[in-house]
């Protein structure tokens, strides 16, 4: 991947401009000139612009991930603000929101403002997302008004369920009172137990611990329930079953604050990909059933999830390579995040790609209350260039990140982000 200042003058002519504000799109030109956009539409061949062919790709706004882990402060060593950046760009990503559970965890307003120092001059932009407990604890809340002032955007424990649900309830009321999202990882732990992938009949043959499905679906039951008593707002995380889906179809009739997100790797894999014992499919929650696969799909279909998030979680080799009951979970996904889903929500289940591109930009920007009207004159270019119909195997030279737990490795992708341009760069994949 090429990261460059943009030129002066940049001309990308004759894309497909898809406006997701605007739910539009038409064949035309884009100039950008010092950072901004300065002409959509029919601009012609300016001669004094660097130019480039946008024949046969998309021109959209930049993609958003509400849900990553970037691992600084404390481990470095699987990822950096600087090297998530680079993973950021290379899948399409101009803004990446930052989960807390780091070592020490973003739970002080110093916390939060040295994470938004770091980031200043990294090519993407990186909101934190502050704990909402003191140390990730679960029991005492953090000083939520001095984390927001500083330039947290939400609150979570992510990583780690909330588990007293009356800790829940003043987190969700107290956020309510600045008007921003609560998140809750979405686990009965008592239930989780040691469980290491999805119970069922995969879990039996393999003789591996389960985690059933019921785990997640009881405290997403709980937290919907509170968040309509409370009125604030709830963004339900990765979620891995089709029984959280449903209640959380049913819960929306009851509140407009209540949104979710679905997770590439949960609509790719289901839990028969386990039988290779892939460490790199170990995640929290765990890929599912076939049936919980579909039931996530049709959710999408049905408008249910708000946003696509990849929960990015990068681990070393070497913690990857133990015995699949002490490797930790999570896998890499913001540069396969695309082609992923594109593959299973377009080609394969019919999704428009207009809506597919809603659920990586506007849709992730709302939820956090960003600008989400980047294809206007005046506005600094934040957008990505994509070839949606690409085929093409994931290999490690496509990974950016500082680490390389990815599943996807050797697997088909249909569409991939080819330009970056965000912060006066551009970043060209290969």
């Amino acid at each position: 991947m090429d990261i460059k200042p943009l030129p002066e003058k940049l001309l990308l002519h004759g894309g497909t401009i898809l406006d997701p504000k605007a739910q539009r799109s038409f064949t035309g030109d884009v100039l950008i000139i010092d950072g901004k956009i300065a002409e959509i539409g029919s601009v012609g061949s300016n001669t004094d612009s660097t130019k480039i062919d946008c024949s046969g790709l998309i021109i959209t706004a930049g993609f958003c991930d509400l849900h990553v882990h970037f691992r600084e402060p404390g481990r470095e060593d699987k990822e950096t603000l600087a090297s998530g950046s680079r993973a950021a760009l290379a899948g399409g990503f101009t803004r990446v929101c930052v989960m807390p559970n780091t070592s020490p965890p973003i739970d002080t307003p110093e916390m939060v403002g040295n994470i938004i120092d770091k980031a200043a001059d990294l090519p993407v932009h990186i909101h934190p997302i502050g704990a909402v407990t003191q140390q990730q604890k679960g029991f005492e809340l953090t000083e939520m008004g001095g984390l927001l002032e500083t330039g947290a955007v939400a609150f979570s424990d992510d990583g780690l369920p909330i588990s007293n649900g009356s800790v829940m309830r003043m987190a969700l009321e107290y956020a309510g009172m600045f008007d921003v999202p609560v998140i809750n990882h979405a686990e009965d732990l008592t239930l989780r137990n040691d469980g290491l992938m999805n119970e069922g009949r995969v879990s039996t043959q393999l003789g591996l611990p389960g985690n059933p499905a019921l785990s997640e679906i009881t405290m997403v039951h709980r937290d919907l329930e509170l968040a309509v008593l409370t009125g604030s707002k709830l963004h339900v995380p990765h979620v891995s079953t089709a029984g959280a889906a449903d209640l959380i179809r049913r819960l929306k009739a009851k509140s407009q604050n209540i949104t979710a997100e679905v997770t590439p790797h949960h609509l790719f894999f289901n839990d028969e990909a386990l039988k290779s014992f892939d460490t790199n499919l170990k995640v929290a929650p765990p890929l599912r059933s076939e049936t919980d696969r579909q039931g996530l799909i049709q959710a999408v279909l049905d408008g249910v999830f708000d946003c696509i998030a990849t929960d990015h979680a990068p681990h070393t080799i070497e913690e990857k390579e133990g015995t699949f009951d002490l490797a930790p979970f999570g896998m890499i996904g913001l540069e396969s995040c695309f082609g992923a889903v594109n593959r299973v929500l377009v080609r394969e289940a019919g999704l428009s790609l207009e809506k597919l591109v809603q659920l990586l930009t506007v849709q992730p920007r709302r939820i956090m209350g960003f600008d989400d009207d980047l294809l206007q004159v005046g506005k600094k270019a934040e957008l990505t260039i994509f070839d949606p119909d690409l085929k093409y195997t994931f290999q490690v030279s496509d990974i950016h990140s500082k680490s390389a737990n990815s599943p996807y490795v050797g697997h088909q992708l249909i569409g991939k982000a080819r330009i970056t341009i965000n912060k006066g760069i551009i970043a060209k994949n290969h």
